[in-house]
């Protein structure tokens, strides 16, 4: 079943952020954009390096009013000794959320039971906690912060102007269309 344009499930878990345990739940993710960044495991290969993408590119999430939370099925104490010893992972600023028991990860559906780890799952949230883009790779395949950014900026621009769609390769600021009869079979 699709998980496009359903609520996000109630969930609640202890992330490490700016050298702190805090408390996280579905409620945080009300009221504005945010990208929830499912990685399979700390101190690891591939996930570094997207974690540090995102590090890199936070900023400007929080530009556009998007606040990024990652999730592991490590615990919140191991993501703060990532965070202590690896020069990328201490560049991080958004939560680093602990999932050990795999609830939120069950929930968004990326659990890989035999594993008991997480996919590589991508989600964006709007402001209700609605989901609006899915993206799950495969474990080897790393994923890219400018290219979530491009499709932050398009859902945000959908959001806001209704009737209006974002075609491929839509970059911000370029022409949009608006479907309608007139369109049919003219693209």
């Amino acid at each position: 079943m699709s998980q496009i344009n359903t609520e996000v499930l109630p969930f609640n878990g202890t992330a490490f952020h700016n050298g702190s345990f805090v408390d996280v739940s579905d409620a945080n993710l009300r009221g504005k954009w945010s990208v929830v960044f499912f990685y399979p495991a700390d101190f690891t290969f591939v996930c570094p390096t997207e974690l540090g993408d995102m590090a890199d590119n936070y900023e400007e999430f929080q530009r556009l009013g998007v606040e990024i939370y990652s999730v592991s099925t490590d615990t919140h104490f191991t993501h703060k000794a990532w965070h202590d010893t690896s020069e990328t992972i201490g560049k991080i600023q958004y939560p680093m959320i602990g999932d050990p028991t795999g609830a939120i990860t069950r929930n968004f559906g990326v659990m890989r039971e035999a594993q008991g780890l997480a996919d590589r799952g991508t989600f964006l949230v709007d402001p209700e906690g609605v989901i609006q883009f899915v993206e799950i790779t495969a474990e080897g395949i790393g994923r890219n912060a400018a290219e979530l950014l491009r499709k932050v900026k398009a859902a945000q621009y959908v959001a806001a102007h209704p009737g209006e769609v974002c075609p491929a390769k839509w970059e911000e600021g370029e022409t949009t269309l608006a479907p309608s009869l007139d369109l049919v079979g003219k693209i």
